[in-house]
């Protein structure tokens, strides 16, 4: 599933051919995605100037003086800007044509992703509950600490909560729980002020260098460019189960953690 670094990468590929382009035409050839694309989506958008492109969370905002179009890639989308004249795809849901010819398009061979139309992006129930921002700085360890009081959670699920930080996903929470040596199955509310100060270093660290290396391709992610992210080779813990540990060469551990796994080594990881 495409996470905070994978969208982040492609908002920064589409940049150049979306923000302060107006859009000449819209194509929806499949709505049924996760929520159904508005059918009012082509005529609310079409001739619109996008003012402002942003992330919130794992969603890419489109902001335009008419309204907002909110982006999500699902389990398997992937959002590009195709060559002129290139043919879609039976996976190509949705085309975004804007002035100069650039196509943006949206793949997603699952069709959990979404694309919807709102007048008011802060207000809309998807964005208005969210997290602080993992990289912005109300997301510190007094944040963290002050949040995980009292709290029996995990802390792996904690990280995974949107209402408590947006956008961090399984792999990444993973790979910075080993960076601050604490295990995934740990209740949040043992963290001490310390630990809750490294895990947002390992945290920002962990999503800064994924950002670089194109995020992490383990299925069907693909960048703006159509390129796979390199930071799977990076992995410390994350699908490395029975593998040795790269810094005591422990094997890797696997367990289950509500619906998702999570991957620690036993001896750095407390």
């Amino acid at each position: 599933m495409p996470e905070l670094p994978e969208v982040e990468t492609t908002l920064r590929g589409i940049r150049p051919h979306v923000l302060g382009k107006s859009v000449r035409a819209v194509t929806v050839r499949e709505p049924r995605l996760r929520w159904r694309v508005p059918a009012k989506l082509a005529r609310e958008l079409g001739g619109q100037t996008v003012r402002r492109l942003e992330r919130r969370g794992k969603y890419l905002l489109f902001t335009t003086d008419a309204g907002c179009v909110i982006l999500h890639l699902g389990m398997s989308g992937s959002l590009r800007v195709a060559r002129a004249g290139e043919p879609p795809g039976k996976f190509d849901h949705v085309d975004i044509v804007f002035d100069g010819g650039a196509c943006l398009r949206l793949r997603d061979p699952r069709r959990f992703g979404a694309m919807l139309w709102t007048h008011n992006a802060a207000t809309h129930p998807l964005l208005r509950h969210l997290g602080p921002e993992p990289l912005e700085p109300d997301f510190s360890g007094d944040y963290l600490f002050a949040r995980t009081r009292k709290r029996k959670r995990a802390i792996r699920d904690f990280l995974l909560d949107g209402r408590q930080v947006a956008g961090i996903g399984n792999i990444y929470a993973n790979e910075a729980l080993f960076a601050a040596h604490i295990r995934p199955a740990r209740a949040a509310g043992r963290l001490r002020r310390a630990e809750c100060d490294r895990l947002v270093t390992t945290i920002r660290t962990t999503l800064k260098r994924a950002i670089r290396a194109g995020g992490t391709t383990l299925r069907d992610f693909r960048g703006a460019s159509d390129r796979p992210g390199y930071f799977q080779q990076r992995l410390k813990v994350y699908g490395r189960e029975a593998l040795p540990c790269p810094t005591c060469s422990t094997p890797v551990r696997m367990r289950r953690l509500g619906q998702r796994s999570a991957f620690f080594c036993p001896r750095c990881q407390l």
